[in-house]
């Protein structure tokens, strides 16, 4: 399909189409691909909002945060749209996108502090809504965003707190096992850290490809069982 074609109006169709690039790239972390996605016309905004939500977030975590501007004023846009027509629910979950998108081109800026408190404020009001029927659950949770944003300022202990509330509402995503592994491995628990490294390899037992991620999983067990084994000789 073409940049600028016209996607399903239905509500369930038209956000498919927007979803399923757009975790495909996120959820891989290859935020240049995922500042590169279509967008997509459709009249039901808040479809529209997920593709400018990855574009943005893929070119400010690709570390271009300016190009990251035009996403997240639409995602306002889009916002302003559905609270026009009293949508407050898909209002809100565009809003979190966009508080989400500013926070990762404030962190690409250098704008530490005001990037966390928008962070923050996405995940809070995330964690205050309630899940849509036609959704499996948010295109990447805020909350978890937040964790590997405390990751990049080395605040592990924080994060690993931030990975953990996140799996409370949304469990057993590869990108959340990883994270906390990280923020555990950080934080010197090396415990807690094998505890989700080794999630993340079950998680991804039938996988037909190798990531980055699992081959760092694996390395660190192995080095973890060979340590112990020293230690007994």
């Amino acid at each position: 399909m073409a940049e600028g074609d016209k996607v399903s109006d239905r509500p369930a169709g038209a956000f498919g189409f927007a979803a399923v690039p757009a975790r495909y790239a996120l959820e891989r972390g290859d935020w240049s691909a995922a500042a590169q996605l279509p967008v997509r016309r459709s009249s039901v905004a808040f479809a529209e909002a997920i593709t400018h939500f990855a574009r943005a977030m893929g070119a400010a975590r690709a570390g271009n945060p300016a190009a990251a501007q035009a996403d997240i004023q639409r995602l306002g846009e889009l916002r302003d749209a559905l609270n026009a027509k009293k949508n407050a629910y898909w209002a809100e979950q565009v809003e979190i996108q966009r508080l989400g998108a500013s926070a990762w081109a404030a962190f690409a800026e250098g704008k530490r502090d005001e990037a966390l408190s928008l962070m923050r404020g996405a995940a809070e009001l995330e964690s205050q809504s309630e899940k849509s029927p036609i959704s499996p659950g948010p295109i990447l949770p805020a909350r978890e965003l937040l964790g590997e944003m405390l990751i990049e300022m080395k605040q592990f202990a924080a994060a690993l707190k931030e990975f953990e509330a996140s799996q409370q509402r949304e469990p057993n995503r590869f990108r959340g096992y990883y994270g906390a592994a990280r923020a555990a491995e950080g934080a010197g628990d090396t415990v807690k850290a094998a505890e989700y490294y080794k999630k993340l390899i079950a998680l991804a037992a039938k996988a037909d490809g190798e990531r980055r991620e699992l081959t760092h999983a694996r390395s660190v067990i192995k080095s973890g069982a060979a340590a112990r084994t020293s230690s007994l000789q």
